[in-house]
């Protein structure tokens, strides 16, 4: 058993004092003062305890890329940050469009995670636009449908997946971009890629994806999710959809509520990103989005590479970077401390709404609930290091950044999934 003292739990947008004791896997008990013999008490004085955070959008490479990232290193580097579940984007070798491909990845999610990950499933063979996967074949043991890495360019494909998928009432998760509007180009298309010289994508390169994809949603009754969105017009042709009825949801990623063009200040590839930072107009619409419902979640698209692959220019390095251990502490920093959001709504965002979204039963701070937590330390202050992540990938633009709201526990399942040393 273990058994927690002295933390601090939301409870009617307050945080109040409680005790918890987990048993077997489970949240045996919430009181206010628990006396328990436990093999394991830690006090944690003060420091805020919630449901383990939900990350519908990462990146392990496992199978396939395992030297940019593993399952291994992914989950703990999640977990680090305070995530008790999340959800492995397809675009492997072997993609999992099979049960067969998939159960290589199944595998080693049984052998080497540390949280619960659950994968997605391919919308297409090969992730190459052509014949679609086999749905039925993976839908029991993936988390949705994604070619994540690829926007479909085929509309019917799209509207045959989306009737297929709603059949096993799934949802199709689409990474927008349409390959012809790309331009050649590697970040935003705007007055920064002019300043600095560099060849830009334009807005519409992945608005023109989601007006069609909202058509064909709205014909097929299936949920459609849109990743990582980052354009003002995204969020309204998304925020019209909902209001229409349409079964629609969207995430946005840390870094595009962060920061924008002008955040740019040196073209090598920690700041090379798909979709990339956008203007600052773009980023404004964002945080209105989160703000009134329009976005429903957020998602770190965590995304490690090798060194050699992001120290390049930026037309030449890899798209992607790392947020997994930075999502919350650099979110809390940012919003919650200068009262843009309240901390309920932040943890909303990675807990309560994902809940909702996709109809999930775990990761809920409740009796009799699988123990899914986090502690932090929401006084704690320093400075990212990427020489200190648990990740593969060292590859952020935000490398000494001050920050607070510091992860200092996670268990997920009932067993500890990381704990800083500071709380041993």
């Amino acid at each position: 058993m273990i058994l927690l003292k002295n933390g601090k739990i939301l409870e009617n947008s307050k945080l109040i004092k409680k005790d918890i004791l987990i048993a077997n896997g489970k949240i045996k008990k919430i009181s206010d003062n628990i006396e328990e013999k436990c093999s394991e008490t830690y006090d944690l004085k003060g420091k805020f305890v919630t449901e383990g955070l939900i990350d519908i959008h990462v990146h392990f490479r496992e199978p396939g890329y395992s030297y940019k990232e593993t399952i291994k290193s992914g989950s703990r580097s999640a977990a680090k940050g305070g995530f008790t579940t999340v959800m492995t984007m397809p675009n492997l070798s072997p993609i999992p469009d099979t049960y067969e491909n998939l159960k290589k990845q199944l595998d080693i999610i049984k052998k080497d995670s540390v949280i619960r990950v659950i994968p997605y499933g391919a919308i297409t063979k090969g992730e190459k636009g052509e014949d679609l996967a086999d749905f039925k074949d993976l839908n029991k043991e993936v988390f949705a449908f994604s070619d994540d890495g690829r926007g479909v360019q085929d509309a019917n494909m799209m509207y045959e997946a989306m009737l297929e998928v709603a059949k096993l009432k799934k949802a199709v998760v689409a990474h927008c971009e349409d390959n012809s509007l790309k331009r050649g180009g590697w970040m935003n298309e705007g007055k920064k890629a002019k300043e600095l010289d560099q060849k830009g994508i334009p807005n519409i390169c992945e608005t023109v994806q989601i007006a069609r994809d909202i058509l064909l949603a709205e014909a097929s009754g299936c949920h459609y999710h849109v990743c990582h969105v980052s354009t003002k017009e995204a969020i309204r042709m998304i925020r019209r959809a909902k209001k229409d009825g349409i079964k629609i949801s969207c995430e946005v990623s840390p870094h595009h509520l962060l920061s924008d063009e002008e955040s740019i200040d040196t073209v090598d590839g920690k700041w090379k990103m798909n979709p990339p930072l956008r203007a600052k107009k773009d980023r404004k619409a964002l945080i209105e989005g989160v703000l009134d419902g329009t976005i429903d979640v957020i998602a770190t698209d965590h995304a490690p590479h090798a060194e050699k692959e992001k120290t390049l220019s930026m037309e030449k390095s890899a798209f992607g970077i790392v947020g997994s251990e930075t999502a919350f502490s650099t979110l809390y920093t940012d919003f919650v401390k200068t009262k843009i959001f309240t901390l309920e709504k932040l943890v909303d965002m990675f807990t309560k709404n994902v809940r909702k979204t996709f109809n999930l039963s775990y990761s809920k701070l409740k009796e009799g609930e699988p123990a899914d937590i986090a502690v932090i330390n929401l006084e704690r202050k320093e400075k990212i290091d990427p020489e200190k992540f648990l990740s593969k990938g060292k590859n952020t633009p935000y490398a000494g950044k001050e920050v607070y709201g510091i992860v200092e526990l996670t268990i997920s399942n009932g067993e500890i999934a990381y704990i800083d040393e500071t709380i041993k």
